[in-house]
């Protein structure tokens, strides 16, 4: 499952407390942030550039607690640069977040 209700309602506890708000608008900013590098990983057109996209994607599913994107990000990097695949399931583990 892309979306880890646990681990992503624990990393925006700690950061806003009791603030539902907040929370709501720090999972938009994830969600949008994780979307433009999605985007800038389907628009690369060298591998440097596919690779700078993935570790931010990386950075920020480790800092939200996002262990399915993070773990999606980690294999895009390990695997071939523009692997449709991976690009695909990026997407999807996204998708899953706004649920």
């Amino acid at each position: 499952m892309a979306y880890e209700p646990g681990a992503i309602e624990t990393a925006l506890a700690a950061v806003v407390g009791n603030d539902p708000e907040l929370a709501e608008e720090l999972r938009r900013s994830l969600i949008e942030s994780a979307e433009r590098y999605a985007d800038l990983m389907a628009r690369a057109r060298c591998d440097a550039n596919w690779e700078a996209a993935a570790v931010r994607l990386k950075g920020l599913a480790a800092t939200y607690g996002a262990t399915q994107l993070l773990n999606l990000a980690e294999e895009a990097l390990a695997g071939a640069p523009g692997d449709p695949s991976v690009q695909r399931r990026i997407l999807r583990a996204i998708s899953s977040m706004k649920g």
